[in-house]
Protein backbone atom coordinates (compact mmCIF):
# COMPACT_ATOMS: atom_id res chain seq x y z
CA UNK A 1 0.00 0.00 0.00
CA UNK A 2 1.33 3.54 -0.83
CA UNK A 3 2.79 5.42 1.96
CA UNK A 4 -0.43 8.11 3.04
CA UNK A 5 -3.21 5.95 1.43
CA UNK A 6 -6.17 4.98 3.54
CA UNK A 7 -6.68 1.21 3.72
CA UNK A 8 -10.26 -0.13 2.59
CA UNK A 9 -12.37 -0.83 5.46
CA UNK A 10 -14.54 -4.08 4.64
CA UNK A 11 -16.01 -6.94 6.76
CA UNK A 12 -13.65 -10.35 7.54
CA UNK A 13 -16.32 -11.91 4.77
CA UNK A 14 -17.73 -9.71 2.66
CA UNK A 15 -18.05 -5.75 2.27
CA UNK A 16 -20.62 -4.17 4.02
CA UNK A 17 -23.14 -1.28 1.69
CA UNK A 18 -21.75 2.31 1.95
CA UNK A 19 -23.92 4.37 4.91
CA UNK A 20 -26.82 6.21 4.23
CA UNK A 21 -25.51 9.56 3.28
CA UNK A 22 -28.16 11.41 5.45
CA UNK A 23 -26.25 11.46 9.16
CA UNK A 24 -29.83 11.28 10.62
CA UNK A 25 -30.02 7.76 9.99
CA UNK A 26 -28.55 6.78 12.86
CA UNK A 27 -30.43 9.78 14.84
CA UNK A 28 -33.35 8.14 13.97
CA UNK A 29 -32.13 4.69 15.35
CA UNK A 30 -30.97 5.55 19.14
CA UNK A 31 -31.82 4.11 22.17
CA UNK A 32 -31.76 6.12 25.49
CA UNK A 33 -28.48 5.88 27.16
CA UNK A 34 -27.32 5.29 30.72
CA UNK A 35 -31.33 4.08 32.23
CA UNK A 36 -29.78 0.96 34.07
CA UNK A 37 -27.90 0.41 36.56
CA UNK A 38 -26.21 -2.90 37.63
CA UNK A 39 -29.52 -3.14 40.12
CA UNK A 40 -31.72 -2.92 37.07
CA UNK A 41 -29.71 -5.33 34.64
CA UNK A 42 -29.52 -8.10 37.45
CA UNK A 43 -33.06 -7.69 38.19
CA UNK A 44 -33.52 -7.96 34.14
CA UNK A 45 -31.44 -11.13 34.49
CA UNK A 46 -33.43 -12.81 37.27
CA UNK A 47 -36.62 -11.65 35.25
CA UNK A 48 -36.50 -13.59 31.86
CA UNK A 49 -35.76 -16.44 33.84
CA UNK A 50 -38.00 -16.38 36.98
CA UNK A 51 -41.47 -17.88 35.35
CA UNK A 52 -39.14 -21.32 34.52
CA UNK A 53 -38.51 -21.77 38.37
CA UNK A 54 -42.70 -21.60 38.57
CA UNK A 55 -43.52 -24.49 36.10
CA UNK A 56 -42.23 -26.19 33.27
CA UNK A 57 -38.86 -27.59 34.71
CA UNK A 58 -40.70 -29.99 36.29
CA UNK A 59 -41.69 -31.90 32.44
CA UNK A 60 -37.50 -32.88 33.06
CA UNK A 61 -38.54 -35.40 36.02
CA UNK A 62 -40.99 -37.39 33.60
CA UNK A 63 -37.94 -37.63 30.62
CA UNK A 64 -35.25 -38.47 33.02
CA UNK A 65 -36.42 -38.84 36.51
CA UNK A 66 -34.72 -37.13 39.86
CA UNK A 67 -31.66 -37.88 39.04
CA UNK A 68 -31.86 -37.43 35.63
CA UNK A 69 -32.87 -34.31 35.71
CA UNK A 70 -30.41 -33.50 38.28
CA UNK A 71 -27.80 -34.01 36.64
CA UNK A 72 -29.08 -32.28 33.90
CA UNK A 73 -29.62 -29.14 35.46
CA UNK A 74 -26.23 -29.66 36.54
CA UNK A 75 -24.41 -30.01 33.57
CA UNK A 76 -27.16 -26.97 32.00
CA UNK A 77 -26.43 -24.53 35.11
CA UNK A 78 -22.53 -25.57 34.54
CA UNK A 79 -23.27 -24.30 30.28
CA UNK A 80 -24.85 -21.50 31.48
CA UNK A 81 -22.47 -20.23 33.64
CA UNK A 82 -19.76 -20.79 31.44
CA UNK A 83 -21.61 -19.10 28.69
CA UNK A 84 -22.00 -16.29 31.52
CA UNK A 85 -18.09 -15.55 31.93
CA UNK A 86 -17.85 -15.37 28.29
CA UNK A 87 -20.51 -13.04 27.13
CA UNK A 88 -19.24 -10.76 30.36
CA UNK A 89 -15.95 -10.60 28.31
CA UNK A 90 -17.96 -10.02 24.84
CA UNK A 91 -20.44 -7.46 26.28
CA UNK A 92 -17.23 -5.18 28.10
CA UNK A 93 -15.60 -5.59 24.47
CA UNK A 94 -18.56 -4.27 22.27
CA UNK A 95 -21.25 -2.86 24.53
CA UNK A 96 -24.23 -2.56 22.40
CA UNK A 97 -27.97 -3.39 21.67
CA UNK A 98 -26.72 -6.20 19.69
CA UNK A 99 -25.52 -8.75 22.06
CA UNK A 100 -24.80 -11.96 20.77
CA UNK A 101 -25.13 -10.85 17.14
CA UNK A 102 -22.18 -8.13 17.29
CA UNK A 103 -19.46 -10.81 19.23
CA UNK A 104 -20.21 -13.18 16.37
CA UNK A 105 -20.23 -10.69 13.60
CA UNK A 106 -16.86 -9.76 14.63
CA UNK A 107 -15.53 -13.09 15.49
CA UNK A 108 -17.36 -14.81 12.55
CA UNK A 109 -18.31 -12.34 9.97
CA UNK A 110 -21.71 -11.18 8.54
CA UNK A 111 -22.97 -15.21 8.08
CA UNK A 112 -22.04 -15.64 11.80
CA UNK A 113 -23.72 -12.48 13.08
CA UNK A 114 -26.98 -12.96 10.82
CA UNK A 115 -27.32 -16.92 12.35
CA UNK A 116 -26.63 -16.16 15.71
CA UNK A 117 -28.72 -12.81 15.88
CA UNK A 118 -31.78 -15.06 14.41
CA UNK A 119 -31.57 -17.55 16.82
CA UNK A 120 -31.71 -15.10 19.21
CA UNK A 121 -34.79 -13.76 17.66
CA UNK A 122 -36.48 -16.78 17.63
CA UNK A 123 -36.19 -16.94 20.88
CA UNK A 124 -37.03 -13.93 22.32
CA UNK A 125 -40.43 -14.43 19.80
CA UNK A 126 -41.32 -17.42 20.83
CA UNK A 127 -41.19 -17.60 24.32
CA UNK A 128 -43.60 -14.53 24.69
CA UNK A 129 -46.14 -16.09 22.74
CA UNK A 130 -45.66 -19.06 25.29
CA UNK A 131 -46.01 -17.38 28.28
CA UNK A 132 -48.76 -15.59 27.36
CA UNK A 133 -50.70 -18.62 26.73
CA UNK A 134 -49.50 -20.14 30.17
CA UNK A 135 -50.22 -16.19 31.90
CA UNK A 136 -54.27 -17.04 30.41
CA UNK A 137 -53.93 -20.40 32.12
CA UNK A 138 -53.06 -18.72 35.49
CA UNK A 139 -55.69 -16.21 35.02
CA UNK A 140 -58.21 -19.08 34.66
CA UNK A 141 -57.20 -21.05 37.01
CA UNK A 142 -57.07 -18.36 39.77
CA UNK A 143 -60.82 -17.03 38.47
CA UNK A 144 -59.19 -14.03 37.80
CA UNK A 145 -62.50 -11.18 36.83
CA UNK A 146 -63.87 -14.27 35.89
CA UNK A 147 -61.81 -14.76 32.87
CA UNK A 148 -60.63 -17.48 30.72
CA UNK A 149 -57.54 -18.03 29.08
CA UNK A 150 -58.29 -17.00 25.58
CA UNK A 151 -57.34 -14.67 22.93
CA UNK A 152 -58.91 -11.46 25.25
CA UNK A 153 -56.29 -12.55 27.87
CA UNK A 154 -53.43 -12.61 25.52
CA UNK A 155 -54.45 -9.28 23.32
CA UNK A 156 -54.14 -7.71 27.50
CA UNK A 157 -50.90 -9.36 28.28
CA UNK A 158 -49.43 -7.35 24.64
CA UNK A 159 -50.89 -4.72 24.93
CA UNK A 160 -50.52 -3.28 28.52
CA UNK A 161 -46.86 -4.46 28.76
CA UNK A 162 -45.97 -3.46 25.26
CA UNK A 163 -47.41 0.10 26.14
CA UNK A 164 -45.23 0.05 29.21
CA UNK A 165 -42.44 -0.10 26.94
CA UNK A 166 -43.09 1.91 24.75
CA UNK A 167 -42.86 4.94 27.63
CA UNK A 168 -40.30 4.39 28.03
CA UNK A 169 -36.99 1.48 29.32
CA UNK A 170 -36.42 3.15 32.64
CA UNK A 171 -39.51 2.76 33.89
CA UNK A 172 -40.21 -0.76 31.97
CA UNK A 173 -37.17 -2.64 33.83
CA UNK A 174 -37.85 -0.69 37.56
CA UNK A 175 -41.78 -2.31 36.89
CA UNK A 176 -39.78 -5.41 35.91
CA UNK A 177 -37.24 -5.13 39.11
CA UNK A 178 -40.88 -4.93 41.19
CA UNK A 179 -42.46 -7.56 39.99
CA UNK A 180 -39.42 -10.34 39.45
CA UNK A 181 -38.55 -9.04 43.52
CA UNK A 182 -41.94 -10.14 44.17
CA UNK A 183 -41.95 -13.51 42.34
CA UNK A 184 -38.34 -14.41 43.97
CA UNK A 185 -39.69 -13.68 47.37
CA UNK A 186 -42.81 -16.34 46.83
CA UNK A 187 -39.80 -18.85 45.54
CA UNK A 188 -38.05 -18.45 48.95
CA UNK A 189 -41.71 -18.71 51.19
CA UNK A 190 -42.63 -21.43 49.11
CA UNK A 191 -39.16 -23.62 49.62
CA UNK A 192 -39.52 -22.37 53.93
CA UNK A 193 -43.02 -24.25 53.29
CA UNK A 194 -42.31 -27.22 51.08
CA UNK A 195 -39.41 -28.04 53.14
CA UNK A 196 -41.66 -28.72 56.06
CA UNK A 197 -42.71 -31.60 54.26
CA UNK A 198 -39.65 -32.81 53.05
CA UNK A 199 -39.14 -36.43 52.79
CA UNK A 200 -36.02 -37.77 51.08
CA UNK A 201 -38.12 -40.76 49.95
CA UNK A 202 -39.95 -38.59 47.73
CA UNK A 203 -37.37 -37.67 45.69
CA UNK A 204 -36.92 -41.22 43.67
CA UNK A 205 -40.21 -42.45 43.87
CA UNK A 206 -40.97 -42.56 40.11
CA UNK A 207 -41.13 -46.30 38.84
CA UNK A 208 -38.44 -47.62 37.07
CA UNK A 209 -38.78 -48.55 33.30
CA UNK A 210 -36.11 -51.39 33.84
CA UNK A 211 -35.74 -52.11 30.01
CA UNK A 212 -34.02 -48.83 29.79
CA UNK A 213 -29.76 -49.42 29.78
CA UNK A 214 -28.87 -48.05 33.36
CA UNK A 215 -32.04 -47.54 34.77
CA UNK A 216 -32.04 -47.33 38.74
CA UNK A 217 -34.33 -45.42 41.35
CA UNK A 218 -32.50 -42.40 40.73
CA UNK A 219 -32.32 -42.67 36.79
CA UNK A 220 -35.62 -44.69 35.86
CA UNK A 221 -35.69 -43.94 32.29
CA UNK A 222 -31.91 -44.72 31.81
CA UNK A 223 -28.41 -42.73 31.12
CA UNK A 224 -30.42 -41.94 27.80
CA UNK A 225 -32.80 -40.17 30.14
CA UNK A 226 -30.10 -37.37 31.21
CA UNK A 227 -29.88 -36.21 27.67
CA UNK A 228 -33.64 -35.93 27.46
CA UNK A 229 -33.90 -34.15 30.67
CA UNK A 230 -31.74 -30.98 29.38
CA UNK A 231 -33.87 -28.81 27.63
CA UNK A 232 -35.98 -28.78 30.97
CA UNK A 233 -32.82 -28.33 32.96
CA UNK A 234 -32.16 -24.71 30.64
CA UNK A 235 -35.58 -23.99 32.02
CA UNK A 236 -33.72 -22.66 35.24
CA UNK A 237 -31.61 -20.59 33.60
CA UNK A 238 -33.20 -19.99 29.95
CA UNK A 239 -32.42 -16.27 29.15
CA UNK A 240 -29.72 -14.86 31.46
CA UNK A 241 -27.99 -14.75 27.91
CA UNK A 242 -30.12 -11.71 27.20
CA UNK A 243 -28.48 -9.23 30.03
CA UNK A 244 -26.20 -7.81 27.23
CA UNK A 245 -28.48 -6.83 24.92
CA UNK A 246 -29.55 -3.64 27.26
CA UNK A 247 -25.66 -2.64 26.98
CA UNK A 248 -26.22 0.40 24.95
CA UNK A 249 -28.87 1.94 27.58
CA UNK A 250 -26.57 0.76 30.39
CA UNK A 251 -24.78 2.57 33.17
CA UNK A 252 -21.17 1.93 32.65
CA UNK A 253 -21.71 -1.07 30.71
CA UNK A 254 -18.07 -2.12 31.16
CA UNK A 255 -18.57 -2.59 34.93
CA UNK A 256 -22.30 -3.01 35.25
CA UNK A 257 -22.37 -5.77 32.92
CA UNK A 258 -20.23 -8.08 34.29
CA UNK A 259 -21.23 -7.54 37.80
CA UNK A 260 -24.89 -7.82 36.54
CA UNK A 261 -24.24 -11.20 34.18
CA UNK A 262 -22.43 -12.93 37.38
CA UNK A 263 -24.98 -11.90 40.64
CA UNK A 264 -27.94 -12.89 38.11
CA UNK A 265 -26.40 -16.43 37.89
CA UNK A 266 -25.58 -16.72 41.15
CA UNK A 267 -29.51 -15.82 42.28
CA UNK A 268 -30.52 -18.27 39.83
CA UNK A 269 -28.67 -21.08 40.68
CA UNK A 270 -29.64 -20.94 44.14
CA UNK A 271 -33.57 -20.98 43.29
CA UNK A 272 -33.18 -23.47 41.35
CA UNK A 273 -31.71 -25.56 43.81
CA UNK A 274 -34.01 -24.54 46.46
CA UNK A 275 -37.12 -25.19 44.19
CA UNK A 276 -36.00 -28.19 42.60
CA UNK A 277 -35.63 -30.27 45.70
CA UNK A 278 -38.26 -28.40 47.89
CA UNK A 279 -40.71 -29.06 45.08
CA UNK A 280 -39.71 -32.86 44.17
CA UNK A 281 -39.27 -33.90 48.09
CA UNK A 282 -42.27 -31.88 49.60
CA UNK A 283 -44.43 -34.39 47.50
CA UNK A 284 -42.87 -36.72 45.59
CA UNK A 285 -41.29 -36.68 42.02
CA UNK A 286 -44.78 -38.79 40.35
CA UNK A 287 -46.82 -36.25 42.10
CA UNK A 288 -45.46 -33.01 40.02
CA UNK A 289 -44.21 -34.70 37.35
CA UNK A 290 -46.49 -33.52 34.48
CA UNK A 291 -48.29 -30.87 36.66
CA UNK A 292 -49.16 -27.21 35.42
CA UNK A 293 -48.02 -25.50 38.78
CA UNK A 294 -45.84 -27.85 40.13
CA UNK A 295 -45.24 -25.80 43.77
CA UNK A 296 -48.50 -25.42 44.22
CA UNK A 297 -49.50 -29.49 44.37
CA UNK A 298 -46.38 -29.77 45.85
CA UNK A 299 -47.30 -27.93 48.63
CA UNK A 300 -51.12 -29.26 48.80
CA UNK A 301 -51.00 -32.26 46.56
CA UNK A 302 -54.85 -33.44 46.07
CA UNK A 303 -56.04 -31.37 49.20
CA UNK A 304 -58.09 -28.37 49.37
CA UNK A 305 -56.22 -25.17 48.95
CA UNK A 306 -54.08 -23.90 51.84
CA UNK A 307 -53.53 -20.25 52.18
CA UNK A 308 -49.46 -20.74 51.63
CA UNK A 309 -50.98 -22.33 48.20
CA UNK A 310 -52.70 -19.52 47.00
CA UNK A 311 -50.34 -17.19 47.31
CA UNK A 312 -47.64 -19.37 45.52
CA UNK A 313 -50.22 -19.63 42.70
CA UNK A 314 -50.66 -15.73 42.57
CA UNK A 315 -46.84 -15.57 42.69
CA UNK A 316 -46.45 -18.04 40.11
CA UNK A 317 -48.57 -15.41 37.68
CA UNK A 318 -46.38 -12.74 39.19
CA UNK A 319 -43.21 -14.75 37.58
CA UNK A 320 -44.89 -15.30 34.39
CA UNK A 321 -45.51 -11.28 34.23
CA UNK A 322 -41.71 -11.44 34.75
CA UNK A 323 -40.23 -13.21 32.38
CA UNK A 324 -42.74 -12.11 29.66
CA UNK A 325 -42.31 -8.72 30.03
CA UNK A 326 -38.60 -8.62 30.21
CA UNK A 327 -38.45 -11.15 27.49
CA UNK A 328 -40.51 -8.59 24.95
CA UNK A 329 -37.54 -6.03 26.03
CA UNK A 330 -35.17 -8.76 24.59
CA UNK A 331 -36.50 -9.22 21.48
CA UNK A 332 -36.93 -5.93 20.45
CA UNK A 333 -33.48 -5.09 21.58
CA UNK A 334 -31.98 -8.16 19.16
CA UNK A 335 -34.39 -7.14 16.53
CA UNK A 336 -33.59 -3.44 16.57
CA UNK A 337 -30.07 -4.21 16.38
CA UNK A 338 -30.07 -6.34 13.34
CA UNK A 339 -32.51 -4.15 11.81
CA UNK A 340 -30.17 -1.08 12.30
CA UNK A 341 -27.82 -2.72 9.97
CA UNK A 342 -29.58 -3.84 7.80
CA UNK A 343 -29.77 -7.83 8.17
CA UNK A 344 -33.42 -6.81 8.11
CA UNK A 345 -35.57 -4.65 6.80
CA UNK A 346 -34.73 -0.85 8.21
CA UNK A 347 -37.67 0.73 9.10
CA UNK A 348 -37.76 -1.79 11.93
CA UNK A 349 -35.12 0.15 13.91
CA UNK A 350 -36.89 3.48 14.34
CA UNK A 351 -37.08 4.64 17.56
CA UNK A 352 -39.73 7.11 19.10
CA UNK A 353 -39.31 10.59 20.93
CA UNK A 354 -38.55 8.43 24.12
CA UNK A 355 -35.84 6.11 22.42
CA UNK A 356 -38.15 3.10 21.92
CA UNK A 357 -37.98 0.90 19.23
CA UNK A 358 -41.42 1.46 18.57
CA UNK A 359 -41.67 -0.85 15.19
CA UNK A 360 -39.88 -3.41 17.39
CA UNK A 361 -41.98 -3.63 19.68
CA UNK A 362 -45.03 -3.57 18.41
CA UNK A 363 -44.47 -5.68 15.17
CA UNK A 364 -43.11 -9.18 16.95
CA UNK A 365 -45.69 -8.35 19.77
CA UNK A 366 -48.40 -8.88 17.04
CA UNK A 367 -46.56 -11.92 15.60
CA UNK A 368 -46.43 -13.40 19.17
CA UNK A 369 -50.09 -12.59 19.87
CA UNK A 370 -51.34 -14.06 16.65
CA UNK A 371 -49.32 -17.34 17.66
CA UNK A 372 -50.52 -17.59 20.84
CA UNK A 373 -53.68 -16.64 19.49
CA UNK A 374 -53.88 -19.03 16.57
CA UNK A 375 -52.38 -22.02 18.17
CA UNK A 376 -52.65 -22.30 21.84
CA UNK A 377 -49.84 -24.56 22.20
CA UNK A 378 -47.45 -23.01 24.65
CA UNK A 379 -45.35 -26.20 25.26
CA UNK A 380 -44.54 -26.41 20.90
CA UNK A 381 -43.64 -22.94 20.95
CA UNK A 382 -41.18 -23.23 23.80
CA UNK A 383 -39.39 -25.59 22.68
CA UNK A 384 -38.80 -24.16 19.48
CA UNK A 385 -37.34 -21.11 21.42
CA UNK A 386 -35.22 -23.38 23.39
CA UNK A 387 -33.96 -24.71 19.67
CA UNK A 388 -33.15 -21.38 18.79
CA UNK A 389 -31.18 -20.84 22.70
CA UNK A 390 -29.09 -24.03 22.10
CA UNK A 391 -28.26 -22.61 18.77
CA UNK A 392 -27.16 -19.34 19.72
CA UNK A 393 -25.43 -20.41 22.79
CA UNK A 394 -23.28 -22.85 20.50
CA UNK A 395 -21.91 -19.98 18.33
CA UNK A 396 -21.88 -16.67 21.15
CA UNK A 397 -19.39 -19.58 22.99
CA UNK A 398 -17.17 -19.91 19.56
CA UNK A 399 -17.29 -16.15 19.17
CA UNK A 400 -15.59 -15.92 22.27
CA UNK A 401 -12.99 -18.65 21.14
CA UNK A 402 -12.28 -17.30 17.80
CA UNK A 403 -11.83 -13.42 19.24
CA UNK A 404 -9.67 -14.88 22.08
CA UNK A 405 -7.89 -17.40 19.18
CA UNK A 406 -7.43 -14.59 16.64
CA UNK A 407 -7.42 -11.03 18.41
CA UNK A 408 -5.26 -12.03 21.78
CA UNK A 409 -4.28 -7.88 21.84
CA UNK A 410 -7.82 -6.52 22.01
CA UNK A 411 -8.75 -4.69 24.98
CA UNK A 412 -10.25 -6.73 27.15
CA UNK A 413 -11.70 -4.88 30.27
CA UNK A 414 -12.96 -7.92 31.85
CA UNK A 415 -11.68 -11.02 30.97
CA UNK A 416 -13.12 -14.08 31.46
CA UNK A 417 -11.87 -16.63 33.91
CA UNK A 418 -10.42 -19.86 32.55
CA UNK A 419 -10.17 -18.31 28.87
CA UNK A 420 -10.98 -20.91 26.12
CA UNK A 421 -11.31 -23.53 27.78
CA UNK A 422 -14.28 -21.78 29.84
CA UNK A 423 -15.95 -20.88 26.92
CA UNK A 424 -15.11 -24.42 25.03
CA UNK A 425 -16.76 -26.26 27.80
CA UNK A 426 -20.21 -24.02 26.99
CA UNK A 427 -19.54 -24.63 23.39
CA UNK A 428 -19.96 -28.42 23.35
CA UNK A 429 -22.70 -28.32 26.32
CA UNK A 430 -24.57 -26.16 24.03
CA UNK A 431 -24.15 -28.90 21.17
CA UNK A 432 -25.03 -31.32 23.43
CA UNK A 433 -28.21 -29.65 24.29
CA UNK A 434 -29.24 -28.75 20.62
CA UNK A 435 -29.43 -32.32 19.97
CA UNK A 436 -31.56 -32.84 22.96
CA UNK A 437 -33.96 -31.06 21.16
CA UNK A 438 -34.77 -33.57 18.60
CA UNK A 439 -35.29 -36.07 21.52
CA UNK A 440 -37.77 -34.10 23.27
CA UNK A 441 -39.85 -32.72 20.20
CA UNK A 442 -38.35 -32.68 17.21
CA UNK A 443 -41.62 -31.25 15.35
CA UNK A 444 -40.54 -28.26 17.24
CA UNK A 445 -36.92 -28.76 16.04
CA UNK A 446 -38.04 -29.29 12.73
CA UNK A 447 -39.87 -25.95 12.55
CA UNK A 448 -36.96 -23.92 13.69
CA UNK A 449 -35.35 -24.97 11.50
CA UNK A 450 -38.22 -24.33 8.73
CA UNK A 451 -37.97 -20.55 10.40
CA UNK A 452 -34.25 -20.53 9.48
CA UNK A 453 -34.33 -21.49 6.37
CA UNK A 454 -36.50 -18.81 4.81
CA UNK A 455 -34.57 -16.13 7.24
CA UNK A 456 -31.36 -17.31 5.95
CA UNK A 457 -32.55 -17.31 1.80
CA UNK A 458 -33.92 -13.84 2.70
CA UNK A 459 -30.50 -12.69 3.98
CA UNK A 460 -28.42 -14.77 1.05
CA UNK A 461 -30.29 -12.87 -1.74
CA UNK A 462 -30.98 -9.41 -0.41
CA UNK A 463 -30.13 -8.31 3.21
CA UNK A 464 -26.63 -9.25 3.20
CA UNK A 465 -25.78 -6.72 -0.12
CA UNK A 466 -27.73 -3.55 1.71
CA UNK A 467 -25.77 -3.95 5.39
CA UNK A 468 -25.08 -0.05 7.37
CA UNK A 469 -21.20 0.04 7.61
CA UNK A 470 -22.26 2.38 10.43
CA UNK A 471 -23.79 0.77 12.56
CA UNK A 472 -21.62 0.23 15.60
CA UNK A 473 -21.96 -3.66 15.17
CA UNK A 474 -20.63 -3.46 12.16
CA UNK A 475 -17.57 -0.40 12.21
CA UNK A 476 -16.80 -2.82 15.24
CA UNK A 477 -15.97 -5.33 12.80
CA UNK A 478 -14.84 -2.88 10.07
CA UNK A 479 -12.04 -2.25 12.37
CA UNK A 480 -10.97 -5.10 12.78
CA UNK A 481 -11.02 -6.06 9.12
CA UNK A 482 -8.18 -2.33 8.54
CA UNK A 483 -6.37 -3.09 11.47
CA UNK A 484 -5.52 -6.44 9.72
CA UNK A 485 -5.13 -5.83 6.55
CA UNK A 486 -2.31 -3.03 7.74
CA UNK A 487 -0.26 -5.31 9.71
CA UNK A 488 -0.26 -7.19 6.27
CA UNK A 489 0.74 -4.01 4.25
Amino acid sequence: MAEGTTPRIQSPVEPTSAPPEDDAYLHRRTLRRGSAGWLLLTGLGVAYVVSGDFSGWNIGLAKGGFGGLAIAALLMGAMYACLVFALAELSAILPTAGGGYGFARRALGTWGGFLTGTAILIEYILAPAAIAIFIGDYVESLGLFGLESGWPVYLACFAIFIGIHLWGVGEALRFSLVVTAIAVAALLIFAVGAFTDFQAGHLDDIPVDTEAFGASSWLPFGLLGIWAAFPFGMWFFLGVEGVPLAAEEAKDPVRSMPKALAISMGILALLALLTFFAASGARGSAAIQEAGNPLVVALQGDGEPTPLSRFVNYAGLAGLVASFFSLIYAGSRQLFALSRAGYLPRFLSLTSRRKSPYLGLLIPGALGFALAAGTGNGARMLNIAVFGATISYALMALSHIVLRRREPELPRPYRTPGGVATSSVAFVLALSALVATFLVDKDAAFMALGVYAVALAYFALYSRHHLVARAPEEEFAALAAAEAELSRD
